[in-house]
């Protein structure tokens, strides 16, 4: 008997038929992956068969769960069920751990709203649970709080939470998807671990295919709420048989980027950016940057790459003039404006120098609509013709590829991929010679990153536009930079042309990022990933 079935799910949202007759089903031990771009309803579906969406949704259909339908079951039954024999696992730790809570009240509570337990033992589990996941000095973790944990503790914190009463159902929603490569490893691992040593079902979600190789059984692909196939991960990956399929494997840079930006010799052309031992320390005795060199050449994307913690959105914000150094210099075009304690950004080199964010829902005004947002640009920089602003505004949308129909829409009645390509074309709209792009795709599903990053190339060529491209997708920046420097600890360890770094590392922390990328490992265990083309 399945762990868990799905039959015929339909969710609508007033007239959206979000899910239309999804049906699926996974065996204890087992890894049911669910793939599939932002609002293909992988999401969407597994909330509404956990009971877990507003009631103005509608959600139709057989969900069971070790042959028991609780599709339709009362809110206290599904309290009983959802933490006890259903863990859950989201993207996003930070939203989800209350901020004010320390770490083991939250692992408590996750025990105790199930199951009567003394004060002492309930410790006890709290503690064998943080050694379980991962987290060293469990005691000392005990007693803090989620904002002074990384990205990956936290994301633990969260499996500690959903293994609590050792349920035998995982539903693990984009959980890897913010972090760097070794975190996310680090958790896959986790998660195959615990499920080897509990028999637990795992249905995991995500919209990458590289990631899921390294840990599914068995797949679904979803596209436009419906599946569109349904098969063990051998024969997806080897012989798919959807043409969608076919596009997310293209899409998913398994076990590495698929090509190259450049043949680059390794030689920066006419120097653009000139950093300089650069050095920030947020405490004294623990200094975050450390005698930080690079240089960016006029019309280059350099990627710098790096776990998270090791400095590389430090170094974005100080060369945007958005933090100082404590020690070395920065220069833009020979005219220095950086120096220990001080920047000096005159009017044309604020201009010159622009920032793409990770997130465009949070670095857009969501009050504001389309044109409005394109127009500040030129409105701060002087410009005063509303006719030649429209103008401007106009020509941006076309160079980032977007319809002019957008104008009049508000920041959330766009998609993801819109959003990013709006912050982009404000980000050139001054014609800047350098953006500082901060993990600008990684918050996207992998089909629009490729989109996004052939936007990027494509605007260096045109523009003339040189790029620090700051991320943690290997894939991408081997894909995109022409070079590629290594952070690790806040220090430059290996820099040089892309295809160098991926097919020839020099350094051991190098090595052991590239050793992450997702898919590398089954392919290092004789798994073909080989993409093969839709025929008919």
């Amino acid at each position: 008997m399945s762990v868990f079935s799905v039959s015929d799910l339909k969710v609508r949202f007033g007239r959206v038929e979000a899910v239309r007759g999804v049906t699926f089903d996974v065996d204890a031990g087992r890894t049911l992956a669910i793939v599939g771009e932002s609002g293909s309803g992988k999401s969407a579906g597994l909330l509404g068969a956990t009971g877990l969406l507003p009631i103005s949704a509608s959600v139709q259909g057989s969900v069971l769960h070790r042959g028991r339908e609780i599709l339709g079951a009362s809110s206290g039954t599904l309290r009983k069920i959802r933490g006890a024999e259903i863990g859950f696992v989201f993207q996003d730790p930070l939203s989800n751990l209350h901020p004010l809570k320390t770490i083991g009240e939250q692992i408590g509570e996750a025990i105790s709203a199930h199951r009567r337990m003394g004060r002492k033992e309930r410790r006890e589990r709290v503690l064998g649970l943080l050694d379980d996941v991962g987290i060293d000095n469990s005691a000392t973790r005990l007693n803090q709080y989620p904002r002074h944990l990384s990205g990956g503790m936290r994301q633990r914190v969260m499996i500690a939470m959903a293994i609590a009463l050792d349920p035998g159902l995982i539903i693990a929603d984009e959980p890897t998807t913010a972090l760097d490569v070794t975190v996310q490893a680090s958790i896959l691992d986790l998660l195959k671990r615990l499920q080897e040593k509990h028999g637990t079902a795992l249905v995991f979600v995500s919209h990458d295919l590289a990631v899921v190789s390294d840990i599914a059984d068995d797949v679904v692909v979803m596209r436009n709420g419906l599946v569109v196939e349904k098969a063990p991960a051998g024969v997806i990956y080897d012989r798919p048989k959807n043409a969608y399929t076919s596009q997310l494997l293209g899409a998913a840079r398994l076990a590495g980027p698929r090509t190259y930006a450049r043949p680059a010799a390794g030689e920066v052309g006419s120097p653009l950016l000139d950093v300089r031992s650069l050095g920030r320390s947020f405490e004294p005795s623990q200094p975050l940057l450390k005698d930080v060199s690079f240089v960016v050449g006029k019309g280059e994307i350099l990627g710098l790459v790096g776990e998270s913690g090791s400095g590389k959105s430090t170094i974005g914000r100080i060369i945007a003039g958005l933090d100082c150094p404590d020690a070395g210099t920065i220069a833009l075009g020979g005219e220095e404006y950086a120096s220990p304690g001080a920047i000096s950004l005159k009017a044309d080199l604020r201009r010159a120098i622009q920032v793409i964010f990770q997130d465009p829902y949070a670095s857009l005004n969501p009050r504001r609509r389309v044109e409005a947002i394109l127009a500040d640009p030129f409105v701060i920089a002087g410009e005063r013709d509303r006719a030649r602003i429209g103008e401007k505004v106009r020509q941006l949308l076309s160079d980032v590829e977007l319809p002019e129909e957008i104008l009049g829409r508000l920041p959330s009645q766009l998609s993801g991929g819109q959003r990013q390509r709006i912050a982009i074309a404000r980000s050139i709209a001054l014609r800047p010679s350098l953006i500082v792009a901060d993990e600008a795709v990684s918050a996207l599903d992998i089909t629009t990153q490729a989109k996004i990053v052939a936007l990027l190339a494509d605007l260096r060529d045109r523009l003339g536009i040189s790029f620090l491209f700051i991320s943690h997708d290997l894939g991408v920046v081997g894909e995109l930079c022409d070079r590629v420097a290594v952070l690790e600890n806040g220090r430059i360890v290996e820099t040089g042309p892309a295809r160098r770094i991926f097919e020839h590392p020099e350094h051991d922390y190098t090595k052991r990022l590239l050793a992450a990328v997702p898919g590398r490992r089954r392919q290092a265990v004789g798994f073909p990933l080989k993409v093969v083309s839709h025929a008919g």
